[in-house]
């Protein structure tokens, strides 16, 4: 079967004709630094459609295989199968020159390449697609996005479901259905590029023992050492530096590989040393001394304050370095608008508190579907045209009215809302041939449930959130907690990038090490508790094991930043959504677009209320760039 021959009107999808490998791993875990493929397929197709090549094979890893209960795959099975560096030269002949095609494919990309560095060689791929990704943009109305849930929905039939070869021609077929679904949508390929990795590039360090004690601030002249003060050391030492940093951790002080404004003392046996190290303690006024007197100081380190193990405030994101707003009740919803433009755009000077004064208001238990003040419940709705103003508050109405604000045009939208300018939009064609009804402004004034269009609607909708709207992360009674996937997407953008980060803050919004800034030079955090994926050019995840966070981590700031002089108001709304697991359906999505000027958004923050996680909306935007965030919430970063 034909890629393509199945496409409407095919000669504008040109950019759907790839040599594809199709590609599926068992692992014996969910770490790829520390775990092995067991198995592995490969099916290569054609521009043209057709299937040109298929490979599979057990592997034997050499270590235990993991949940047998899943993936079946006993030490006995595994006993006389080829090693992976065995393999590998097959495995990499195949992914030559094409795109690499994988449900979740960050997941099988990451551990073929670890598993192609173990054998000393090279992965030969330069893009990959996700069908998870493809399909988000899609929207199917089905409750999850697993790949046997999209194979029954596309009728792709599916026989052993964690076996890697029927995977992956089951996969074969999904990649069918969603083009022809993408195609009628006109949407653009989630292309990612894969530039070259050295080993070196993707293992991260071991993971740092964190401190359980609080920073207490600067060391004071003549004064003791207390635990949770952050160390750094710079220059030659005469005791061995493994040394002094075995002993400081020991003695409960955090040990910083860098200099911020929250650095407690800098140790350097050099006092006119010009290392970065230094000059950053030096601008920021950080105490310096010697490596003896560190030494004797560390005989009589006085006691901390340990972290709290449990309850945390729940007031929203503020401002780095402003005071928090007052305890809220858990009944409550909380709004605040953007912080005000800075006098130029992309200066260093640090960001103002926001003028405005968060508001609460009282969480009303949400009506029936049809209820005459929620007539658009259910429905998804596509706004386009407008001032960038008139357009967001046409979305803030689809909100206020119990619909969905969508960004792109996807299986799931229901009515289009077409402001001045809109009928100029490249997906008015589309929508057209659709056939979905285009409304004019004045509708949202009054919309009625009999306007609704005849729709597949899933089982459960997710919650949408306001800005500012908070919801509960529910988590199972028994069993593993599962990893939430915090994922923000956007209209595709051709003059600028937008990077999402993650910030894990303690109680006194403070990173407890550098580490704990997660982003696209340093994806994933030492513990591997935070990963940050990418699914797409317009899509973005924040992965988090929130079972296995620390307790210092008392909340995770989720952020976006544009790279570029654009600002937010030319990139438009950006959806945010939170599900449980890569394939899990979303219990929850905000659509973000109060910001004008800014360069920087606080998208979304996760954070402990006693035993509970919840997730609130944010959209509190910055005209600074991501730097000068970053060095609020204590990161060291290099001018």
């Amino acid at each position: 079967m034909s890629l393509v021959s199945a496409l409407p009107d095919a000669s504008a999808t040109g950019d759907y004709a790839y040599d594809w490998a199709l590609v599926d791993v068992e692992t014996s875990g969910l770490v790829p630094r520390r775990d092995r493929v067991l198995s592995v397929a490969v099916i290569t197709i054609g521009p043209d459609g057709e299937q040109t090549g298929e490979f599979s094979t057990l592997v034997n890893p050499g270590c235990d295989p993991g949940p047998v209960e899943v993936h079946g795959l006993t030490p006995d099975l595994l006993q006389g199968a080829p090693s992976f560096d065995q393999v590998a030269g097959r495995i990499g002949a195949m992914l030559q020159d094409r795109v690499l095609v994988a449900h979740n494919a960050q997941f099988d990309y990451d551990f073929l390449a670890h598993e192609f560095a173990r054998a000393r060689m090279w992965l030969p791929v330069s893009q990959r697609l996700c069908t998870l990704a493809l399909n988000r943009q899609v929207d199917p109305p089905t409750d999850d996005m697993r790949l046997g849930t999209l194979a029954a929905h596309y009728g792709i039939p599916q026989r052993r479901a964690h076996d890697a070869l029927d995977d992956t021609r089951v996969l074969a077929g999904v990649l069918r259905a969603s083009l022809r679904e993408a195609a009628r949508l006109d949407l653009s390929l989630p292309l990612v590029t894969c530039p070259p990795r050295a080993e070196s590039q993707f293992t991260p360090s071991p993971p740092k023992t964190p401190c359980a004690y609080r920073n207490p601030g600067r060391l004071t002249p003549g004064g003791p050492l207390q635990q949770g003060m952050k160390v750094a050391i710079t220059g030659g030492t005469a005791h061995a530096r493994a040394e002094l940093v075995g002993r400081a951790v020991a003695a409960g002080l955090n040990m910083m590989s860098s200099v911020s404004r929250h650095t407690s003392v800098l140790v350097t046996n050099d006092p006119a040393s010009t290392s970065a190290k230094a000059r950053r303690a030096l601008a920021e006024g950080v105490p310096v001394i010697d490596e003896q007197t560190f030494l004797c100081l560390l005989a009589d380190v006085r006691p901390g304050t340990a972290h709290e193990a449990t309850a945390v405030r729940s007031g929203p994101v503020t401002a780095p370095g402003t005071a928090p707003d007052a305890e809220r009740g858990a009944d409550t919803e909380t709004v605040r608008a953007t912080a005000p433009a800075t006098p130029a755009v992309g200066t260093a000077a640090p960001p103002t508190a926001p003028s405005s004064v968060a508001v609460p208001a009282p969480r009303r238990p949400e009506p029936p579907a049809g209820a005459s003040d929620r007539p658009l419940a259910g429905r998804r709705v596509l706004v386009l045209g407008g001032v960038h103003a008139e357009a967001a508050a046409a979305r803030v109405r689809v909100v206020e009215l119990g619909g969905s604000a969508a960004v792109n045009l996807s299986a799931s939208v229901t009515d289009v809302v077409l402001l001045p300018g809109g009928e100029k939009d490249r997906r008015m064609k589309r929508i057209g041939v659709l056939e979905l009804p285009v409304r004019e402004p004045c509708w949202l004034d009054s919309p009625t449930a009999a306007d609704r269009p005849s729709a597949v609607s899933r089982s459960q909708e997710p919650r949408v959130l306001s800005r500012g709207g908070v919801v509960d992360l529910p988590m199972p009674h028994g069993g593993p907690a599962p990893e939430w996937y915090v994922t923000a997407g956007w209209a595709p953008q051709s003059d600028c990038e937008i990077d999402v980060v993650a910030f894990l803050l303690d109680e006194d919004e403070q990173v407890a090490f550098d580490e704990d800034f997660v982003f696209y030079g340093a994806p994933e955090n030492p513990a591997g508790t935070v990963r940050l994926l990418t699914g797409g050019p317009a899509e973005q995840t924040i992965a988090l094991n929130l079972a296995s966070l620390p307790p210092a981590t008392r909340r995770i700031v989720v952020a976006a930043a544009i790279d570029g002089a654009a600002t937010f108001g030319t990139v438009g709304a950006i959806q945010i959504g939170a599900a449980p697991g890569s394939s899990g359906a979303p219990v929850a999505r905000a659509t973000l677009d109060a910001a004008t000027t800014e360069r920087t958004m606080l998208l979304a923050e996760i954070y402990r209320r006693g035993p509970l996680w919840r997730l609130r909306a944010v959209g509190q935007g910055y005209d600074h760039g991501l730097d000068v965030l970053a060095r609020r919430y204590g990161v060291a970063v290099a001018d």
